[in-house]
Formats: structure tokens, sequence, C-alpha cells
């Protein structure tokens, strides 16, 4: 039975969920909801699980000798990972936006070819979402050289083989034995016949087997051939030796294989098990069949797909699986995504589509031209992707090339709550005034800037700084151009209010006016830090910085 993997979307803003349909069901109202597995991405789990997995894929590359990748397709190849679960959940049928394709990972794929295909996906890991692990899947493919041997070279011509056959592998038929093949044909006729008289004798396969016909066909089992050709090798092709031992003294030899060792009631719990559990064959000997032994149950089940009971069971499932489906009737999904940005001309786009600056390019691929634009993420940074990117944001979870925004810096792969909320404020330039660069120069002994550099918080006693800039105004008409700046600081400062000390007398370094709180250094968390503040300092900061000592304005 093939699995459905189909994208569910539950967000307009965020990339589709991938799961596994187990069933289709209607509800008392109507409505079509799919039980299904959970499949996670890499942006569903924890840095250190992502890093479990970046190891894991390293030892794969490594034991299957993959192709070196650029660093664009590894970042896409990210995006192809999932992670299986046992999670289950409902969903309605109406959020279905397209199936896709999941495959279990093994050392015969090539990785490059996943980037090749749309709408695959591969998983070599299970998620558990309680426990928060990452764990190899149980169903891998035992495929390469740990699990097969390694075939040595041919011999040449003429060299001989001087390994010991009989340590290497036991010899149960030689083709080139003196029988012709019909006397093998009636050798295994006679086989067969033996085994016929033997279950007639044997009072438990009279029970089980009540009527020639089936006793015969019982018989024909592939166990009764395996004996009579086995008999046949063990006895040197000798035909009247071989007859002898298929009916020794005791009575006739009885072959059975699990079709006849399991009774009726057996047959019936493990067809129960099966389909509770699937293939899971542990859960099924320890839960349903604990008296069995894990060979026995994996030989019954190879057995028993073999028989009209299995044939049966499988078009009874697929005649109610397809009524089921029929029933079912999923509408189109036609509605426009809110996060389109509409042309100028129609309806305004909704979630902060409208208002777009234009120039923008794309934040994936930076084209700048694209039939349909679309908003991704935070509102305030106007960030968009073209239409097709937006296709690949929705069905793989990422951008196409490692950006900033997304968080590639990070293990995850995307950004946590605190990054968000610090890329959210959007970066400011302070341009300081003319007056303010000369308050700096004039009281620079007030100021302390290297001092006030490590502390960011603590607060800049402006009265001294007014009443030093006050001061040095009266002993400055050597220098008029400073004169009139600082003329024009004064003016605006008396405009402003603010008192000046009593005594007119500028305060000095370390003075503290009464009305002046003591600032402590604060704490801020990290989603709450802004981004940083940038100075651009003008020609003119740059030509007073290198003004003769006579204009830098020191106090006399």
């Amino acid at each position: 039975q093939n699995a459905h993997y189909v994208y569910f979307e539950n967000s307009s803003s965020n990339p589709y969920l991938i799961r596994r349909i187990e069933e289709l069901n209607k509800t008392a109202n109507g409505n079509v909801e799919a039980k299904v597995v959970c499949l996670f991405r890499r942006r569903d789990i924890s840095g250190n699980l992502n890093t479990l997995a970046d190891s894991n894929a390293r030892e794969f590359e490594e034991e299957s000798k993959q192709p070196v990748l650029a660093e664009q397709q590894k970042h896409q190849l990210k995006h192809r990972e999932l992670f299986l679960s046992r999670q289950f959940e409902s969903l309605p049928a109406t959020h279905i936006r397209g199936k896709c394709n999941v495959t279990l990972l093994n050392e015969t794929d090539v990785l490059a070819g996943y980037l090749e295909k749309e709408d695959c996906f591969f998983y070599s890991l299970v998620f558990d979402p309680v426990q928060k692990t990452l764990l190899a899947d149980q169903g891998e493919i035992r495929v390469g050289s740990k699990y097969q041997a390694e075939i040595p070279d041919k011999l040449a011509e003429g060299e001989s083989d001087n390994r010991i056959q009989e340590k290497l592998e036991t010899k149960v038929w030689d083709p080139n034995n003196q029988l012709k093949d019909p006397q093998i044909d009636q050798f295994l006729v006679v086989a067969r016949a033996v085994g016929t008289f033997a279950r007639a004798l044997d009072c438990s396969s009279s029970i089980r087997q009540p009527s020639l016909h089936m006793s015969a066909a019982a018989a024909s089992r592939d166990i009764t051939l395996f004996h009579a050709m086995d008999t046949l090798q063990k006895n040197s092709y000798d035909l009247a030796k071989a007859m002898s031992t298929l009916v020794p003294q005791g009575g006739p030899v009885l072959c059975r294989d699990e079709m006849e060792e399991w009774s009726a009631s057996e047959a019936m719990l493990f067809e129960e098990a099966l389909e509770k559990y699937g293939k899971d064959f542990n859960d099924i000997r320890q839960d349903f069949l604990p008296w069995k032994s894990l060979a026995s149950v994996v030989q019954f089940y190879y057995m028993w797909k073999t028989t009209d009971r299995y044939i049966q069971q499988k078009r009874l499932k697929a005649a109610e699986a397809d009524s089921k489906l029929k029933q079912v009737y999923i509408p189109t999904y036609t509605k426009p995504n809110p996060n389109q940005i509409m042309v100028p001309g129609s309806k305004p786009g909704m979630n902060g589509a409208a208002g777009f600056q234009k120039g923008l390019s794309c934040e994936s691929c930076h084209t700048a031209q694209s039939p349909q634009w679309y908003a991704w993420g935070p509102p305030n940074m106007q960030c968009r992707l073209c239409a097709s990117c937006w296709i690949y944001w929705k069905k793989y979870g990422g951008l196409k090339t490692p950006t900033q925004l997304e968080g590639e810096s990070g293990p995850r792969g995307h950004m946590t709550r605190q990054e968000l909320l610090a890329k959210n404020r959007q970066t400011f330039i302070l341009q300081t005034t003319k007056l303010t660069r000369i308050a700096r120069r004039v009281c620079e002994d007030i100021l302390q800037p290297r001092r006030a550099a490590r502390r960011p918080y603590a607060s800049i006693n402006a009265n001294a700084v007014k009443a030093e800039c006050t001061y040095t105004h009266t002993h400055t008409s050597a220098v008029p151009s400073l004169s009139d700046d600082l003329s024009q600081f004064f003016i605006c400062s008396q405009a402003t209010g603010v008192p000046y000390p009593a005594n007119g007398r500028p305060y000095t370094s370390g003075m503290r006016t009464t009305s002046q709180s003591v600032i402590k250094r604060q704490k801020v968390s990290q989603g709450e830090a802004p981004n940083p503040v940038v100075f651009v300092a003008t020609k003119d900061t740059r030509s007073v910085l290198h003004l003769p000592p006579i204009y830098q304005c020191s106090p006399p």
C-alpha cells in the first residue's frame, strides 16, 4: 500500500505542513477530516537536535561517498530533509494544498537528485516531540558495505583458488549431477506423495486438512520440495538411497512449514495484529503472539501473503478505501493569499501589503521583476518575495539562498523570538549638530567622552555643560566665529528655561545637581536590546579635530 504524503496549510504566511494520510473520515456535520502522521522540518526542532542531524548527515555522506555539493546546494538540501514521528493528528481535508513524495534515505541514494525533483523529500531519523529526541528509523534498509559481502576480484586465468570452500559455504545442490531432469521430477512427485500419505497418518494434520485435496496441496508446498532436493544431495544423487531416506523404518517423513504449524486462531490473531501495527513484527509478537519466535512470525507473514486470504483482504480494503474517497469531495482552493501585494488600481491587499515601497527586490533571489509579489517577514521590515520564491518558501520552509533575516547564522535555520524582536527595530542614524560638536570640545573635562562611553546609561550634566559654555563664551573674543556659535548655543539654552548654578560659576567635573538622580546600570535582555546606533562624522567634525590648539577652545 503506497503512502500518501500531502501539504497542509495552517497559516497563510508560514510554510506548509507535510503529513502522511492514514485515513479520511466523514464527520457528523458532513465535513471530512484526515487522520495523519506528523513529519517535521529542521526549523521545527531545537538547535541541539539540528546539530545531531548535521552529524548524522556528515556520517552518511562519508559512508555513501556522496559527491561534493556547493554551499547553496547544501543550504537547499536541508529544506528537503524531514523527520518522521509517531504522532497522529486530525486535520480538515479542505486544508490540503497538494501532494508530495517522501522516501526513506538509503546509501544508494544521491542527495543531489532530490534537488532536481519537485516536491521530493527524504528522512532518515525519527523525531519524538514529547521526549525531544532523534533516533534512527527501525525500518532502515540495510544496504552498503556494512551489510553486504564485498566481492573479491576475479581470479586470473590459470590461478587456483586456495580458500577452503567448506568454511565459506555449504553446498546444497549440484547442477552437474548424474541424474537427468525427468528422473529428478519423478523423485519430487514421489516426495509429494509421501508427504500426502504422512499427513493422512498424522492426527493433527487430518484436522487441519480434512480432505485429500487439501492434504495434497499442503504436501506440494516448497518445504516438501526442499526436503526432497536436500535428500538427493545428502545421498549423492543415488535414487535408491534417497527413496529409503524418505520412508525410514519409523514411518514417512512429515515436513511442515509455518502455514501448517499455526492454528486458525493464531492466524486470526496475526491478521488482527497486522491491521493494528502494520509490519512491525516486534510489536505483533510482543502483544499478540508472545509464544511465537520472531523468525516464525516473519516466515508466516510472507507465506500468508501467498494465500487467497491475503488477496481477498487486500481487495476488500481497496474497495472500502475507494468507497470512502468517492464519498469525499474536496473543493479546489482558489482563494487569494492574504500576503499578496496588490498592484496599483486593484483592491488593497491585506496583512500590511498596501503601502509597500517601490523598487524593493526579492529577499531570496534579489530579482526586481515578478508577476506577483508576496509580503514576507515582519510587516515593518517591508520584505517581499517573488512568485517563484514564495512557492519555494511555502513548500520547503526556507529561502533559496541563505540570508541574515532567515537566521542562517544560527543552528536552527530560522529566527528565535528574541532575534525576531531585535530585527523588527529599524536601524537609525544620529547626526550631531555643530553646536553639539562644539560643546564636546569646549566641555571635554566635564563630559569625559571615554568614561561616558564605558557608562552608556549614566546621564550627562547638561547644566554644567551650559554653564561651561557660558563661561567660555566670555573669553572667546579672539575667535569671532566660535564666539557666534557659542552665543547661539547660549541663547538656545536660555530659551529652554533650564536653571544655572546660583553662583554663576560653571559646574566642575563630577558635580551633580540636587535634581539629578543617580542612574543605575540597567540590564537589557537580548530581545529588548535595540539595534546598534551608527554615528556618521561629517566633514565639519573631522575638520574641527585637526584645528590648531588655539581654536579648540580649551578653557584658560
